[in-house]
């Protein structure tokens, strides 16, 4: 079953419907669903669809004209061996029919591994012959460093001659709870807040049995796809991995400025500089600043906190690599009793707040926000308030979605509550009082379980305050 990404394969239908030749660059990290998105494109169209293995240069010359032949027998009538790539490349001009054919190289990074002159090889000959002819190409690939630094770099051979170019990020909460039509929308959320908008781990969970059947079947068990995951995807693309297991362990467990995670892993900062970046790069971390952060601020070490991106790594971090030992023994129901089941509602509270920041996007493409909001995150910083009698005192203060127009005039400030108590007056005056900030505010509430009477009541007063449930979220 293929669900979402309709806007995806609307841009790549664009791409073939087009007059004219087509060479598309689609990438993203491993897992995100690159190849059934192909796939899904390429039903009932003429295509040669390859997919790059880590072979040998020689072997995977001879599987891709194998490929070839197969997709036109009449080739191999004609041509009974190619000589080299070039040889190879240029026949895909050459392809019989007048319907455009579609030419797909998935991981296209591990074919350049074998033989670093292919990008030369594709360039000489989209330029001189391929620009002409009836086909699309798609170069696909899961190493994002190699696809932005190196395929689309300005020395690359192949920069500027892509008409298109797709990063292809992970399915948002609309598309991926589609995976779970019969949980209730508590339990949607709170799957996704474990597997995030990853294709194929939202597949590894049965729709058919419950949550916790499933937390406890497909991530606790040994031998399981899921239990291994985070560590196969480290080994597989990065060097050091126990590295950064302890960078990713340091993060999850509260350190996330860059000086704390520097002591925490007795990392120099030098070294730590590169390895958070290439985290940051196959979107496991991120680094967040406090919206309304001045430019000339973004470029400080310790401004802004890293946190882990990657739901599943979140996961996996907070419940399986630390209790690695009690998994070990099979202990998996009482990790399931007595630490997953009492916190699992507050660990799918992060999701809750980026599921309402998606919201807003949402509702602002629609014209439905009161703010023409560019910049909208979380905030969080020292604020100065003053007593009863006049006396100032200052408190740490966090917002969990905070958002404002160019001019900074006009302010969306947002609470989300994912409790089983509905949204309180006295939790809507406290957020009213965390920022002192000179504009227009409006209040978004959203809450998992309702509105008290008063607060209605305040929402119907004041026009500024927004009321939101997750079924609103959800319709």
């Amino acid at each position: 079953m293929f669900i979402g990404r309709q806007q995806e394969l609307a841009f790549l239908n664009n791409k073939y419907n087009s007059k004219k030749a087509e060479f598309v660059v689609l990438y993203g990290r491993r897992r995100v669903g690159k190849t059934e998105l192909l796939t899904e494109f390429c039903r009932d169209k003429p295509n040669l669809f390859y997919s790059c293995n880590e072979y040998t240069d020689k072997k995977q010359f001879s599987a891709f004209c194998n490929s070839l032949f197969v997709f036109e027998p009449s080739l191999h009538k004609q041509i009974r061996r190619f000589a080299d790539w070039q040889d190879v490349f240029s026949s895909l001009g050459d392809l019989p029919g007048e319907e455009k054919k579609i030419i797909v190289i998935d991981e296209f990074p591990y074919m350049c591994k074998g033989d670093k002159s292919i990008p030369s090889l594709l360039q000489n000959l989209w330029d001189h012959k391929l620009k002409d002819s009836n086909i699309m190409l798609i170069l696909s690939g899961s190493s994002v460093s190699f696809i932005e630094d190196e395929l689309l770099g300005v020395k690359n051979p192949l920069y500027g001659r892509a008409t298109g170019i797709y990063k292809l990020e992970p399915l948002p909460f609309d598309d991926a709870v589609k995976f779970f039509p019969d949980y209730s929308n508590e339990e949607k959320v709170t799957a996704f807040s474990i597997l995030g908008g990853i294709p194929h781990y939202l597949k590894q969970f049965d729709p058919d049995i419950s949550l916790e059947d499933n937390i406890k079947k497909h991530i606790l068990s040994k031998g399981t796809v899921l239990s291994g995951e985070v560590e196969y995807i480290l080994h597989q693309e990065l060097r050091e991995p126990a590295i950064y297991i302890t960078l990713l362990e340091t993060i999850a467990t509260g350190s996330t400025k860059f000086n704390e995670i520097c002591e925490r892993s007795q990392i120099e900062s030098g070294k730590m500089s590169v390895y958070l970046r290439n985290l940051a790069e196959l979107g496991i971390i991120a680094r967040d600043y406090p919206v309304l952060t001045k430019a000339k601020d973004l470029t400080k070490k310790n401004i802004g906190e890293y946190r882990i991106t990657d739901d599943f790594f979140r996961f996996w971090f907070a419940y399986v690599y630390k209790y690695s030992s009690e998994l070990a023994l099979g202990n998996v129901d009482d990790l399931w009793n007595y630490v997953i089941k009492k916190d699992l509602h507050n660990f799918a509270s992060k999701a809750f707040e980026n599921i309402s920041i998606k919201y807003l996007y949402k509702q602002r493409h629609i014209g439905n926000t009161p703010v023409l909001f560019l910049s909208i995150g979380r905030w969080w910083g020292k604020v100065t308030h003053k007593d009863e009698n006049g006396k100032p005192y200052t408190l740490c203060e966090e917002i969990d979605v905070l958002a404002t127009d160019k001019d900074e005039k006009n302010y969306i400030i947002g609470e989300c509550k994912f409790t089983n108590e509905p949204f309180d007056l006295a939790q809507l005056k406290a957020l009213q009082k965390k920022l002192e900030i000179d504009g227009e505010k409006y209040w978004y509430l959203f809450s998992l379980n309702g509105f008290t009477d008063a607060v209605k009541d305040a929402a119907k007063e004041n026009g500024n305050i927004k009321l939101v449930t997750l079924d609103d979220m959800l319709d």
